[in-house]
């Protein structure tokens, strides 16, 4: 299963907006700076995410965006949702429709689908994954991530934003 990279800068991003006071939003431009993405890009990100309520802008000059609500409560797959959409990646195309044999005594489901324990074992798969992910918070993020960055990083990165906001 494969996400896009705009799952990524966007999780990047969320945590820079992790521990920042309310009303301290960070601006597109800086965040896209300090990845080193065009602003373009990280925008059309960042309104998936406001659209599904994981962001809010923050108007004016030192306007930009701030998360929506609490760290523990935006799951990794809330962002996944947010920019890729929610449906499967194991698209089932109903081959067993298409065999030669059979074809009026092939068992379908309630819905008048194709059975098929392929599908059914790829789309559990996925809402596994999916639990995990839902498991997994920009709050646990923060966290994991402080254990291994050094105070030095931390420091120079909180003082990055600090001027590029100037």
């Amino acid at each position: 299963m494969q996400y896009g990279i705009g799952v990524e800068y966007g999780l990047h991003c969320l945590l820079y907006l992790v521990d920042r006071p309310k009303g301290d939003a960070l601006g597109i431009k800086e965040m896209a700076k300090f990845q080193g993405v065009s602003e373009t890009y990280l925008s059309k990100i960042f309104t998936k995410l406001r659209k599904h309520g994981i962001v809010q802008s923050a108007p004016g000059v030192k306007g930009g965006y701030e998360l929506a609500k609490d760290p523990k409560d935006i799951s990794f797959w809330d962002v996944i949702e947010a920019i890729e959409g929610a449906s499967y990646n194991f698209q089932c195309k109903s081959i067993l429709q298409n065999i030669i044999i059979n074809k009026e005594d092939h068992p379908t489901d309630e819905h008048g689908s194709c059975v098929c324990n392929i599908k059914y074992v790829m789309y559990e798969a996925e809402d596994r994954m999916r639990d995990f992910l839902r498991s997994k918070s920009l709050r646990w993020l923060q966290k994991d991530v402080a254990k291994v960055t050094t105070e030095a990083y931390k420091t120079e990165e909180k003082q990055w934003f600090e001027q590029a906001k100037k």
